[in-house]
């Protein structure tokens, strides 16, 4: 029985050796080092506020506190920045990247202009899982949906994401006339055109976001929120519309459902494929203590961001159970928006 316990104090001894000597080893990597934070879309929009709010923080929980400096790499649909990670930047973690909710989707609909596999990303985690919604100008003189079927659109969007994926959705399955109007590089561009008068509708934003950026036009009813998108109403929107209830069958419904399963996805974090594990996990730990932390929190309440974190583990499976759509269901959401419309505009 002595032996049998020498033997087992042993193992533990040499488990927590091991355990200890990797952490060491990832603190020993990343002190004194810089984390880019690549995102994949121009200053001022969502992805960039929740990337810069994020790298402010998260390098104080990593071992070794590296610096995390964000840096703006718009174009496509944020698949320029996308592509960078996965084919050309470093695979030793010091890069993190984010990157459009939909990519999931596309990739599960077979879009052959997506020539990375996403599920191979390595998720840290999601900072805002939230409802998206589609939201009219209020000089558009559009208040409902309704309206949006009896006269073209202009309607602006950041190309192959979202911002075009919704209104084409919405054409095909709902009869809405939204002239979609892409190439504009980040969402802080559309808003800009709205206020312009070059679109009349913004395709795609978060219900937080516009709380957190745009509290003012909410305030002074510069926008109305025609419909909301993802798996459940958002609480303080009872009254907008879900776009999956709007099907007008079960398959419509089901098409509208897998276009809605990205907002849990929201505003995601991730490594390249090849970064170490346990560098991997030290950054999943850091991200998920980051995200509990009041200071953290308060920051973010300060600047009207609402957290509603997703670990990296949880991403992990929720991009891989997008990707593992039936294909009937892809097929035919392919069919509706696989064609992206673009425009001369800058990408």
């Amino acid at each position: 029985m002595r032996a049998v316990l020498r033997l087992f104090a042993a193992t533990f001894l040499s488990a927590a050796v091991a355990s200890g000597a990797r952490a060491d080893a990832v603190e020993d990597f990343y002190r004194g080092k810089q984390i880019d934070m690549i995102i994949g879309y121009s200053p001022g929009g969502t992805y960039d506020l929740y990337a810069r709010l994020v790298a402010r923080f998260l390098g104080d929980y990593i071992p070794g506190k590296p610096r995390v400096i964000p840096r703006n790499m718009p174009g496509a649909g944020s698949r320029l920045a996308a592509n960078w990670i996965y084919n050309l930047g470093p695979k030793d973690g010091t890069v993190i990247g984010t990157g459009d909710q939909s990519l999931a989707v596309e990739q599960a609909m077979g879009d052959k202009a997506l020539t990375i596999d996403v599920s191979k990303f390595q998720y840290i985690g999601n900072p805002a899982a939230e409802n998206n919604t589609t939201a009219a100008w209020y000089t558009s003189g559009l208040k409902t949906l309704d309206d949006a079927k009896v006269k073209e659109v202009p309607t602006g969007a950041t190309g192959g994401s979202t911002s075009s994926q919704y209104p084409k959705a919405m054409n095909a399955l709902l009869g809405t006339k939204f002239k979609i109007i892409t190439g504009y590089p980040g969402g802080n561009d559309v808003s800009l055109a709205l206020e312009k008068g070059e679109v009349a509708v913004r395709g795609s934003n978060a219900w937080g976001a516009w709380k957190a950026t745009r509290p003012d036009w909410l305030r002074d009813k510069k926008i109305t929120i025609l419909v909301q998108i993802g798996l459940k109403k958002a609480p303080d929107l009872p009254d907008v519309p879900l776009l999956m209830d709007l099907a007008k069958n079960d398959e419509d419904r089901a098409v509208l459902k897998l276009l809605s399963a990205s907002v849990t996805i929201g505003r995601p974090l991730f490594v390249a494929p090849g970064v170490p594990a346990e560098r991997v996990r030290a950054l999943r730990d850091a991200f998920d203590r980051m995200v509990k932390d009041p200071v953290f929190l308060e920051a973010a309440a300060r600047e009207n961001f609402e957290i509603n974190a997703v670990s990296g583990e949880e991403m992990q499976k929720i991009v891989a159970d997008i990707i593992a759509t039936p294909k009937s269901i892809a097929d035919r959401l392919t069919q509706i928006i696989g064609g992206v419309e673009q425009n001369t505009g800058p990408q």
